[in-house]
């Protein structure tokens, strides 16, 4: 296969010839299927593998100026961010999730354990730069029950009211309702009591079990992920939906996982956005121990590809789609909003999870730098709320 450079430069050299042009130089299987896609029928599972197996470079432009017209069909020409800070309030962890450099036992140099007031603190930081989400996620300390995240909201809300807080991945809820004996739907309206407001659906990584027995054995299965989502969604709750690839896993593994998630969508209609998130090796136990087994992450190739081939298999389910600057770096990022995605997540001020696992990004990316990089791609820069709400529109020739 050829590399992203070459990738990128065929898709430049093809665009121009419009969608029509660039559709006639494919034919069997991949032409199908963008004729599919194109005239609003769905793409099967078995049918999104055969896309990730694009390996011709004027079938793989097809395939990425396809899905950025669709995209442009569904969304429009708008690419929007949000102005939010990641609170990571602890990193000890009993878990150990192989893909994780993040988390740290009790007595490591490396932990820590914020505190209320610590996070209030950091709220009332975010709310003053013009923040209006707190992202919290943490390790799953084994001296907290379910009560503490009740608590924790509390804490957000009354340092920062009006504050959105965009917090506790499927596996939290699973913790939590278990810490305390209780159910996971009574476990989510005592969250929703303390003005709780959206989950983020991390925790998926890949939705088939034989991959989530390698990666995280001591995590919960596909089956608890899927049944508390949907009951989230069902108490009236919205959730992002995820994927992180590029490990141990295969192909046909992404397209079964999108596959999962669109019926849940179907059903539910909780998500608001899906979040490819490649894998980043590094630092990490899965990668260092492997002996070669497991992947240096997804190629370059490869995230174009799951940018374009979800576009096509959510079409009319999940109508967003977000880049990660934080583990792809800003230019990579900006490159694959032309390839279906559109939107360009959030500022997040302290991400440390990513950054633990060796991605060279993930401090803080101004809001301006969002709308640049937007405008350099001729598309229009908008402040989103967490739920894909506008918030404010921005001009397209630069006037903030």
């Amino acid at each position: 296969m050829a590399d992203i450079k070459e990738a990128i430069e065929k898709i430049e050299e093809n665009r121009p010839l419009g969608l029509d042009g660039v559709l006639s130089r494919v034919n069997g299987t991949t032409g199908r299927i963008l004729d599919k896609a194109l005239t609003g029928q769905e793409v099967s599972v078995e049918e999104g593998v055969d896309l990730f197996g694009i390996e011709n470079l004027d079938e793989l432009s097809a395939l990425a100026i396809a899905a950025d017209e669709i995209r442009k069909d569904d969304v429009g020409d708008v690419i929007t961010y949000v102005v939010n800070r990641n609170i990571n309030f602890t990193n000890i962890c009993n878990t150990y999730c192989g893909f994780c450099n993040f988390m740290a036992p009790e007595g490591d140099e490396r932990a820590y354990f914020l505190t209320m007031d610590e996070i209030a603190d950091k709220t009332k930081e975010a709310w003053d730069i013009g923040a209006t989400e707190v992202c919290m996620q943490g390790g799953m300390h084994p001296d907290i029950d379910g009560n503490f995240y009740v608590e924790l909201i509390k804490a957000v809300k009354k340092a920062v009211p009006d504050m959105h807080t965009h917090a506790f991945s499927p596996f939290e809820i699973y913790y939590g309702a278990e810490s305390l004996g209780i159910s996971e739907e009574v476990f989510i309206d005592m969250l929703k009591d303390v003005g709780h407001n959206t989950f983020p659906g991390t925790a998926a990584e890949i939705l088939v079990e034989e991959v989530r027995k390698i990666i995280a054995p001591r995590k919960m299965p596909t089956e608890a992920w899927i049944r508390i989502v949907k009951k989230a969604h069902l108490a009236g709750m919205h959730t992002t939906s995820t994927i992180m690839y590029g490990h141990v896993d295969e192909p046909h593994h992404w397209a079964e996982h999108i596959g999962i998630l669109r019926d849940i969508q179907k059903e539910t209609g909780g998500f608001t956005e899906f979040v490819p998130l490649r894998f980043i090796p590094w630092n990490t136990r899965l990668f260092k121990h492997s002996k070669g087994k497991v992947s240096e992450g997804p190629t370059d190739v490869d995230q174009l590809k799951m940018y374009a081939v979800s576009r096509l298999m959510l079409r009319g389910w999940i109508n967003n789609i977000q880049v990660s600057w934080v583990k792809q770096g800003p230019e990579f990022a900006q490159f694959s909003l032309t390839a279906g995605a559109n939107d360009f997540g959030g500022t997040l001020m302290e991400e440390q999870i990513s950054r633990s696992a060796g991605a060279g990004y993930g401090q803080y990316f101004p809001p301006e730098e969002f709308r640049r990089l937007t405008r350099e791609i001729g598309r229009i820069p908008a402040e989103r709320n967490t739920t894909y709400g506008i918030r404010q529109m921005f001009d397209a020739n630069g006037n903030d």
